[in-house]
């Protein structure tokens, strides 16, 4: 429940993302109002977060249809566009969304190291819990990737917060740097273990199709050593085709 126009009352609130701009995104989100409109017949207010990079302009925020007589439709939402938005306006903003959103905000090239130092130094104050703190952190160094020289001047600013805050700082780039060679170790393992399975099968029934080969290197860990048992007891080619449509 809340207030809408002076009285208590129930509204939706119907958000979308949209991370590229279309021409014809304005008739879809008119659409999509009508279906929540028909199914729930309460108030709805609409908002579109544009989080594209390019391009600058002003996005639409109306969907009309006209007559050469008359309007008979005009469908107004609330749009905030990101890179229509100055990161500085949301540096002490002690919200998680404005951490993660602000590398996607109007930042000049030159400005890069500088907003992922702010987004970090704002999200480590936050104190979330780690799920969050991860998902977040994850969100700002996938967009605000720095090359050699912009990591130089990140690492220089970085010295120039609290010692507190560093540690906190250096403690999230590190669980990204450890999970990236843990996401390698593991793609390495499986790897090793397909290419084992697959020399083992091409022994014992000549060279594999590609479309067997194909299913084998998709499945998971688990499926993989459930085949290399397997394997040992298979008498023909239909054995192993039957493992892998019951994977």
């Amino acid at each position: 429940m809340a207030k809408f126009r002076g009285e208590d009352s129930t509204f939706l609130i119907h958000v979308e993302n949209e991370s590229s701009s279309k021409a014809d995104f304005n008739r879809r989100f008119f659409k999509y109002f009508c279906t929540l409109f028909l199914k729930y017949d309460a108030p709805i207010y609409p908002i579109v977060v544009f989080s594209y990079d390019s391009p600058l302009r002003l996005d639409v925020s109306s969907f009309t249809v006209d007559f050469p007589d008359s309007r008979v439709l005009a469908f107004d939402y609330k749009i905030i566009q990101l890179n229509q938005l100055d990161w500085r306006d949301f540096v002490e903003n002690q919200n998680p969304v404005a951490a993660a959103l602000m590398s996607k905000m109007n930042i000049a090239q030159e400005d890069r190291p500088r907003v992922k130092l702010e987004c970090l130094r704002l999200l480590v104050s936050l104190e979330l819990d780690p799920a969050r703190m991860e998902l977040i952190s994850g969100f700002v160094d996938t967009y605000l990737n720095l090359d050699a020289i912009e990591e130089q001047v990140f690492q220089s600013r970085l010295g120039t917060i609290s010692l507190e805050k560093q540690e906190q700082i250096m403690q999230l780039t590190t669980s990204w740097k450890e999970q990236g060679r843990q996401e390698g170790r593991q793609e390495g393992l499986l790897e090793g273990k397909v290419h084992t399975i697959l020399r083992q099968l091409n022994r014992k029934f000549g060279t594999l199709d590609s479309a067997i080969s194909n299913k084998i290197s998709v499945l998971n860990s688990e499926q993989l050593d459930s085949l290399t048992e397997e394997l040992l007891d298979f008498q023909s080619f239909e054995d192993l085709e039957r493992f892998l449509d019951n994977c």
